[in-house]
């Protein structure tokens, strides 16, 4: 059997994984990339992953150090206030509304926008053309033997790679972190989230809007125009039953009851998209390296998807590894590895602990627990110290990856 050899071969095309191989490549280090799912050509194929990231400014520099951010920059739509509603009672009575501005921190605008399934097709198609990647969609991870000096890796086509290091960036099931022995540690909430695309009616201003009501917290993530129309993303968290049951209804009854949760702030709405469910987990590995291998994004956490925590942290991740690969002469040396678990572990706990907390207060609909909710919202809001040090934990600093 014939056995390529590269440096690293990274399992998992996804965001992430395509982010680093960009990154090392750059380095001169020769990267095979496998994944067994091609990107999507549009919102609507099957296997579209509908959720939309709001990529943070530290997530920005990332892909311009990565040479990827031209690819996605006209299809970006900027993140230039971010509006907090407490809810409760259905119909929703709104309690509270507090709105963020980028202003505190000094910045422009939070972030930019961008529907997952893009913006994995147009990583790809960067990457099919950048030097060093051997990029090979539609071939998967099968198996991996890990040496003093090498992993030999089996993948799905039975062909064989030798590579220097192995990044598992391939999801929550991860394959990579299965035959290295890491197990996982998963907390389940019994939520479910429903992802989705809307049209609407009213202009979303740049302004992404997250309401807080029992089940979860509701998200609207603006988009560009659709067909003349207004677009945002919708992320919808929601108790299991009930989360399967507006799955099922018709897109009309769907959109009504979208308008009534997040108490009609941009107008009547249209389904523009297929919608997809998932279920709501925190989920963290147990270690976040084994010989010759590494763990990153899913595949070492999952967060509920609240504050644009988890694919930023994600990137957070490929950031600290990429970083200390391009010092080290051996990408999969033990003490590289050892440094990268140890500073990523620290970060992803304390994410993991407040987001788990978070999820927990804004879903209740214990009175004394909302009132809590609505208490901290007001002083994170009022306090302007307070507000500019949780803002800027959200966003991540440089000085932050840096240090990581």
């Amino acid at each position: 059997m014939t056995r390529n050899t590269t440096d690293i071969l990274i399992s998992g095309a996804g965001i992430a994984g395509m982010v680093a191989a960009a990154l090392l490549a750059r380095q001169g280090r020769r990267v095979t990339l496998v994944d067994p799912m091609p990107p999507v050509a549009a919102a609507g194929d099957a296997g579209s992953d509908l959720r939309s990231t709001a990529f943070l400014q530290p997530s920005r520099k990332l892909f311009e150090e990565a040479g990827l951010w031209d690819a996605l920059d006209a299809h970006a739509t900027p993140l230039d206030k971010l509006r907090v509603m407490d809810t409760s009672g259905w119909p929703p009575v709104i309690r509270d509304t507090r709105t963020f501005v980028p202003d505190d921190l000094g910045h422009d605008t939070f972030g930019w926008n961008l529907p997952n399934w893009l913006t994995r097709r147009e990583l790809a198609r960067v990457l099919e053309e950048t030097p060093g990647v051997d990029l090979r969609l539609g071939t998967g991870f099968r198996a991996m033997l890990t040496r003093d000096r090498e992993a030999i890796v089996t993948l799905s086509d039975r062909s064989q790679v030798s590579a220097r290091l192995v990044i598992g960036a391939d999801g929550r099931a991860s394959p990579v972190a299965d035959a290295a022995g890491i197990g996982m540690r998963t907390t389940r909430y019994g939520q479910k989230a429903l992802a989705f695309a809307v049209t609407h009616a009213l202009p979303h201003d740049n302004v992404s809007t997250e309401v807080y009501n029992r089940g979860g917290a509701t998200t609207t993530v603006p988009l560009p125009d659709q067909d003349g129309r207004a677009a945002s993303a919708i992320v919808w968290m929601e108790d299991g039953p009930r989360a399967v049951q507006l799955s099922h209804m018709v897109p009309e009854d769907l959109a009504d009851e979208l308008d009534m949760r997040i108490c009609h702030v941009l107008g009547p709405s249209r389904l523009a998209t297929p919608v997809r469910v998932w279920p709501v987990v925190t989920q963290t590995a147990e270690r976040l390296t084994a010989r010759r291998t590494a763990l990153v994004a899913e595949a070492a956490h999952v967060l509920p998807p609240i504050g644009a925590q988890g694919l930023n942290t994600s990137l957070a991740d490929v950031a600290d590894l990429a970083h200390r690969i391009a010092e080290a002469e051996d990408p999969g040396a033990e003490a590289l590895l050892d440094g990268y678990a140890a500073s990523r572990a620290r970060d992803i706990r304390a994410r993991a602990k407040v987001v788990d907390l978070f999820n927990r207060v804004c879903r209740s609909d214990i009175p004394a627990v909302q009132a809590m909710r609505l208490a901290g919202l007001k002083a994170v809001h009022g306090l302007t110290p307070v507000r500019r040090t949780v803002m800027r934990a959200g966003l991540g600093s440089e000085g932050d990856r840096q240090n990581t």
